[in-house]
């Protein structure tokens, strides 16, 4: 493929079996698979270098194919967060491509001993790390995911089956034709990387029935899809959930450092599923009222209990079940509470363990809160933003897992691996 070629659009098939479709690519993907497990680390790190390029050469393309998706998602009357999610400009999509170099520049987890140990009877018995094999990655609105998904499946040695939604269709074909564009250079097999071709969603379902063709399926999305997945689901599932993150001022927080956070970790991008949803502020600290001033300058929308409401007029009541949603907007719940305890308390009826944060100058407080909130990441004078792949260190994420087993947090090339034994004796025979 010439590399500065325009990327072209044909038709979409018509979903005549779906079943037949999904079980197609997931026979190809499988055999991809078996490639990519035993791929030098350096093909692979080459054949990601080689789709970054490909995604800055097709910028153009990339772009004209998002402001289609961007005019559609306005006309069907998509939310402010869900547009946002959606939305690419230069700035974010030469991200994009960063985020793919990155990856490529990270160590291989592919053939890395765990442990190993020398039993009394000499045999050597030792833990490597090996990918999963095919996984499902089914997705909204975010045209990253394609990329990111892609990009960390490649370098774990896993081929990968990627279904995004129908609101960023044209762009994640776009970002697919790019990605393969790089493989194609490189040698890699084209089916390491495979794009569900329709949007029905019967696709879905049959992506959730390929029980032997894929390894495990991770949703990303919102709550009817990940409880979808999770209801229909005859392969493994790696859950990403609701981001329903708090932030506690303790009474011994900074004043300025906790407005600082608090206005950061709410309005930075309030569409991503690191943006703090409820403030919680001990009834020691001294001034609440700040607080709720500087989300207000900032454009949030304030809903709070009794004790936050009496503090200003631009401040609405909240209702039950504001304290259990994700709003993904400009909009933020806040309650008093009595302290420590009290934001426990609250944390755990409420939060969806994904993130949850604490603002304090007390290192004990601090150590407290880390150590009893159950949640996938759990920080100290923090902002929830930082809840993301790319600031961990890890290059990129395929999600933050909520869940307890596998993998929790952001899940990037680690959490895409599983491990075998590997037992070496010199004849050894059991008595």
């Amino acid at each position: 493929m010439n590399a500065e070629a325009p990327i072209s659009f044909s038709a979409a098939p018509r979903l005549a079996d779906a079943d037949a479709l999904i079980a197609d690519m997931g026979a190809r993907a499988r055999a991809a698979a078996k490639a990519l497990a035993v791929a030098p680390t350096e093909a692979k790190a080459a054949a990601l270098r080689a789709a970054a390029t490909q995604l800055r050469l097709q910028a153009a393309a990339i772009l004209d194919a998002n402001a289609r998706d961007m005019e559609a998602g306005k006309a069907s009357g998509l939310s402010a967060a869900m547009l946002d999610r959606l939305r690419l400009d230069e700035g974010r999509l030469a991200a994009i491509a960063e985020a793919v170099e990155a990856v490529a520049a990270l160590p291989d987890p592919v053939g890395q001993q765990i442990d190993r140990a020398v039993r009394p009877n000499g045999m050597e018995l030792s833990r490597v790390r090996v990918p999963l094999g095919v996984v499902g990655i089914i997705y909204e609105s975010r045209p990253n995911v394609t990329a990111d998904a892609a990009a960390l499946g490649l370098m774990s040695g896993n081929a990968v089956i990627l279904r995004g939604g129908s609101e960023a269709v044209l762009s994640n074909r776009a970002i697919h034709a790019a990605l393969a564009a790089g493989l194609a250079e490189t040698g890699l097999p084209a089916d390491a990387i495979q794009l569900v071709p329709v949007q029905d969603r019967s696709a879905v379902g049959a992506l959730l029935r390929a029980q032997g063709l894929i390894d495990i399926i991770i949703p990303r999305g919102g709550k009817s899809l990940v409880a979808r997945v999770q209801d229909e689901a005859r392969v493994p599932v790696l859950a990403h959930l609701d981001g329903i993150n708090h932030l506690y001022i303790d009474g011994a927080a900074d004043p300025a450092k906790a407005i600082e956070l608090a206005v950061n970790a709410k309005m930075r991008r309030t569409g991503v599923c690191g943006a703090t949803e409820t403030i919680l502020i001990d009834r020691a600290y001294p001034a609440p009222l700040a607080i709720v001033d500087a989300l207000v300058l900032a454009g949030c929308e304030v809903r709070g209990d009794k004790g936050i409401a009496a503090l200003s007029p631009h401040v609405d009541p909240a209702s039950e079940g504001d304290w259990d949603t994700e709003y993904l907007d400009a909009i933020v719940s806040i309650a008093l509470v009595n302290g420590l305890a009290g934001a426990l308390a609250h944390i755990d009826a409420h939060s969806s363990r994904h993130t949850d944060a604490i603002v304090t100058e007390h290192n004990a407080t601090a150590e407290r809160f880390l150590a009893k909130v159950d949640s996938a990441i759990v920080m100290h004078n923090a902002s929830t933003q930082f809840a993301d792949g790319g600031e961990f260190g890890l290059g990129a994420e395929i999600g933050i897992a909520t869940g307890r087993l596998h993998a929790r947090g952001p899940v990037a090339l680690e959490g895409l691996t599983t491990y075998k034994w590997l037992v070496r004796g010199t004849g050894q025979v059991r008595p």
